[in-house]
């Protein structure tokens, strides 16, 4: 069954397990301890430490292991705010961070801070003019990702930097999707990375923290780990990790080739076989491993569950699900289609014949579920068009706002509108980009009794 979803975890690498095993024989003891089992430990965990600096790209002390990515993102934003609470409280930050960022942003302003979101071009990039002009005189953290988890799109990490660093800023990179294909360029201050994500065990997280950056642990101090990360250490794990860190980087050149040519193959036969289709993120600065498409007048879990049940392992990059209606953020920042959303994310050795598959049986997938859902299909335009229509779609979810949309547009003449009621969070997002797919007008939102009116004008 092939697996497409390495952007949420990487299977484990063969060599991590090799050193994870050999580690319970030999890292099981306290690395603290000064007999010999603790010495033994402590020359794992210094060797570890080292093979991750490298890949790193910094010193060995200016490294430390935490228990998920997730936790040194937080830890690396509390203590660098707090490290300069004297500069200021203002925290800048990309609209597309990993939840993770977004999350710490949001307890910081909960605790009287604040922070901007730079906002991002359609291709999921930030323009660094606009990053810097998110920078202030209290501005005492900026966070950027190297890139990004839904679509793939690399940041321009290195001139944001360089920009953070004329403006006295340290720039916090969150490296999770992209550490195990390189380092990191620019000078970054803080870097925060997960093992599980380029195939080591799960539960292991980097955080990098330069000389000379102004840095306060948060809560409690510990004494392992430079107190940046309290509690004992899961040597075994960490070990694996930085054992398969360095495996990855060496086929990674190799494998970036294969891969880029892979996704490249995706990307033109996806928007060549199924229509209705919009391939997002930027087609060249990108992840080689990474594409995401969105499908008009699809239900996203829907296609999922068929591609699940064909073999395919995939994933959606928006949250939109049972039990929320909030769209994407990522998507809804870069203004794209969030329906229909599909990422395929390769691991390394995805075999060849196994992407041909994928793309033999996508297209009758999406063809099925949106007979399933009623899409319109092309039909000649209504005799006598109608002045304008309301498209009552109260209580229903996306795609269906959208496929009601695309049924009545013919039915009114050219300049003449339709109005979708709907109170799907989603539609905010989704009937913008379906104007901009069709070449039609949106006219704008307006309030409703219930949700939101959606006001179309038809062009042609």
């Amino acid at each position: 069954m092939p697996y497409f979803d390495t952007a949420s975890a990487a299977p484990l690498h063969p060599v991590a397990r090799q050193a994870l095993l050999a580690a319970l024989d030999e890292g099981w003891a306290d690395p603290a301890r000064l007999y010999r089992e603790g010495r033994r430990a402590r020359l794992l965990l210094d060797a570890a430490r080292e093979a991750a600096a490298e890949a790193v790209g910094c010193r060995p002390d200016e490294l430390v292991f935490t228990s998920s990515g997730t936790t040194a993102v937080h830890a690396g934003i509390a203590g660098a705010l707090s490290g300069r609470r004297r500069v200021g409280r203002h925290l800048a930050l990309s609209a597309v961070e990993h939840s993770s960022v977004l999350h710490s942003a949001a307890a910081h302003e909960a605790a009287g801070g604040s922070f901007t979101e730079v906002p991002v071009e359609r291709s999921g990039a930030v323009d660094p003019a606009a990053y810097a002009g998110a920078l202030r005189a209290d501005t005492a953290l900026a966070c950027l990702q190297s890139a990004n988890h839904e679509v793939g799109t690399e940041q321009p990490v290195a001139e944001v930097a360089a920009l953070c660093a004329e403006a006295g800023v340290p720039l916090l990179v969150d490296a999770a999707q992209s550490l195990g294909w390189g380092p990191v360029a620019g000078r970054w201050s803080l870097l925060t990375a997960s093992a599980h994500k380029w195939g080591g065990p799960a539960g292991v997280g980097l955080l990098a923290v330069r000389k000379g950056v102004r840095f306060a642990p948060q809560g409690p101090a510990g004494e392992r780990e430079s107190g940046r990360a309290p509690g004992f250490e899961n040597l075994p794990a960490i070990v694996a990790a930085a054992a398969s860190l360095r495996a990855v980087r060496e086929e990674a050149a190799a494998e970036a080739v294969r891969l880029r040519a892979l996704v490249g193959r995706i990307r033109s036969v996806v928007a060549g076989r199924v229509g209705d289709v919009e391939v997002v993120g930027d087609p060249e600065r990108r992840l080689p491993h990474l594409v995401t498409f969105s499908c008009l007048y699809v239900d996203g879990e829907t296609l999922l569950h068929e591609l699940d049940r064909h073999g395919f392992s995939v994933s959606s990059g928006s949250s939109c699900t049972s039990s929320t209606l909030e769209p994407s953020h990522v998507l809804k920042a870069m203004g794209v289609l969030s329906e229909g959303n599909v990422r395929v994310s390769l691991p390394m050795g995805t075999a060849e014949a196994d992407v041909d598959r994928f793309l033999d049986v996508l297209p009758g997938l999406v063809a099925e579920v949106r007979e399933r859902l009623g899409a319109p299909v092309p039909a000649p335009p209504s005799p006598t068009p109608v002045a304008s229509l309301v498209v009552d779609a109260l209580g229903r979810r996306c795609p269906i706002p959208v496929i009601e949309l695309a049924k009545v547009i013919g039915e009114v003449p050219v300049g003449a509108t339709v109005t979708v009621l709907a109170d799907d969070e989603a539609a905010r997002l989704d009937i913008p980009a379906w104007c901009e797919m069709r070449e039609q007008e949106y006219v704008g939102e307006e309030p409703a009794d219930r949700g939101s009116a959606y006001v179309v004008r038809r062009l042609s």
